[in-house]
């Protein structure tokens, strides 16, 4: 877990105390406007209550101008970040015609796909003709095609399982996935800090729900011999299913699951693992296929292996792979496949033609260049930022790396400085973190060159020492120069 030094949480704490102050004040003054210039409906309850949105208003529209940032071209290495302009503080905010090109640091485009690809993008212009953009109609009834018997298949050969399924939606794939595998009487372990839609999911099953401490797995043994030793609530009954979820690569933490040791805990007590490969699926790996290759884990220790195609394969969607047996249950009740509009067809090609390159079968080795490059990037920029005095989360080889914010006044500051500079990054806050924990998600690709990684470096460290998130000290300038040139040459 994350070790907030004391005078950081302390200012942090006060600084959201006195945006609760000031909000409370002005809020006890709006009830008093609001009751002269009242338009609600009599009778009607008020839509959005008072404390319910207290934040929206409050503190995020103070700083909305560092989200929802609308962009005019392919979330590339660079990207044309459209400028906006607010008259209400902040309130509402209006488009301009102007664009920024800013260097991207904020989209999952692990291996470059997402931009135009010379092997993806005229099969996919292709079968756009051929198929239109949309099949119209579910898996079920009208919207099964070739090409999606073909990307299951594949899906399936890629991560080592028997057979797969695909969705429209990644997080649809949790979110819909968990409540058919699971019910009451039945008992889900799962990660303090999974993605929203596992959490949905799981709460949308009605099965009985556990967390054990991110990435801890002697709290997870923990948590498993006590639930099993007491059974069900109530009536003592033994748990009819246990489930363990945990992620690849946690999105907002960019850490490695510890998963070798979590699966020998879940083959001693006999609970079933569903793996979310979301950010690491492509991403890590020397073939790109995820953390079992990375961590040498047998992916048929995995019971259901879970992940996306918005990340590394530059499409949309996600899949679920398992047992044929699995797989055949989830096509005849999961209702993301009974009910949901198939996948897009030029979509599916994407994600065919992407895997292609990722394997080599495209005739080229830029697969392997494209993954050989995102763990140099990674790791490269990992290891500079910290050398920088920048406290930054996550694991070597994870794309993912979050810095260290905390205080609230710093998300807006380090996020429009950075912009000026024409350098776009991802800000996030409560509710996606912890009150405490602001930070701000650097996503690094195959697509950017040394030169932009230098750039970015260059640009970080001056908002660091203007905004005050170094907050390690950090290497002589000498030594660092001394370690850059050499990792150049």
């Amino acid at each position: 877990m994350i070790a907030i030094p004391y005078l950081t949480a302390l200012t942090t704490y006060f600084s959201y105390g006195l945006l609760f102050v000031f909000g409370q004040v002005r809020d006890f003054f709006r009830k008093f406007i609001d009751w002269w210039s009242s338009s609600n409906l009599q009778g009607y309850a008020p839509i959005c209550l008072g404390l319910e949105d207290f934040y929206i208003r409050r503190l995020y529209l103070r700083i909305q101008d560092c989200f929802n940032r609308p962009i005019a071209s392919a979330p590339d290495a660079w990207f044309d970040v459209v400028e906006r302009f607010s008259n209400d503080y902040n309130k509402t905010l209006k488009l301009t015609t102007k664009t920024s090109r800013c260097l991207n640091l904020g989209s999952y485009n692990y291996l470059g796909f997402a931009a135009s690809d010379e092997y993806c993008t005229p099969r996919a212009i292709q079968t756009l003709k051929k198929y239109s953009p949309s099949t119209c109609s579910s898996r079920v009834d009208g919207g099964t095609t070739v090409l999606h018997n073909e990307l299951e298949k594949r899906v399936a050969s890629f991560v080592g399982k028997p057979a797969a399924i695909v969705f429209g939606m990644g997080y649809v794939t949790n979110s819909a996935i968990l409540p058919v595998l699971m019910g009451k009487g039945r008992l889900i372990v799962s990660d303090s800090l999974n993605h929203n839609s596992i959490v949905n999911g799981a709460r949308g099953s009605g099965a009985s729900i556990c967390v054990f401490q991110h990435n801890t797995p002697s709290h997870l043994e923990e948590v498993l011999r006590e639930q099993i030793a007491e059974g069900q609530p109530r009536t003592r009954r033994p748990w009819k299913k246990i489930i363990v979820i945990v992620e690849g690569i946690y999105s907002m933490e960019g850490e490695l699951c510890k998963l070798p040791e979590i699966i020998a805990i879940c083959k001693k007590y006999k609970a079933y693992t569903y793996l979310d490969e979301a950010h690491s699926i492509g991403a890590v790996g020397k073939t790109g296929r995820g953390v079992c290759e990375l961590l040498g884990v047998d992916t048929a220790d995995v019971d259901i292996m879970m992940g996306t195609f918005t990340k590394s394969f530059g499409s949309c969607g996600g899949y679920i792979a398992g047992s044929k047996e699995l797989i055949q249950y989830l096509k005849y009740t999961c209702p993301a496949h009974l009910y949901a509009t198939s996948i897009s067809p030029p979509a599916a090609e994407q994600i065919i033609s992407a895997i292609k390159v990722i394997l080599g079968e495209d005739g080229s080795n830029r697969g392997a260049q494209k993954l050989a490059r995102i763990r140099e990037n990674s790791n490269f920029f990992r290891s500079e930022l910290q050398k920088m005095g920048f406290e930054v989360l996550g694991d070597n080889d994870s794309p993912v790396m979050p810095i260290m914010l905390y205080n609230p006044a710093k998300i807006p500051a380090f996020s429009r400085e950075c912009l000026k500079q024409n350098v776009a990054v991802v800000t996030v806050a409560f509710p996606a973190t912890p009150l405490l924990l602001a930070r701000a998600r650097i996503c690094i690709s195959a697509s950017h060159t040394r030169e932009d990684l230098l750039k970015a470096l260059e640009v970080f460290g001056r908002v660091g020492d203007l905004v005050g998130i170094k907050y390690f000290p950090a290497e002589p300038k000498k030594l660092q120069e001394e370690e850059r040139l050499l990792k150049l040459e």
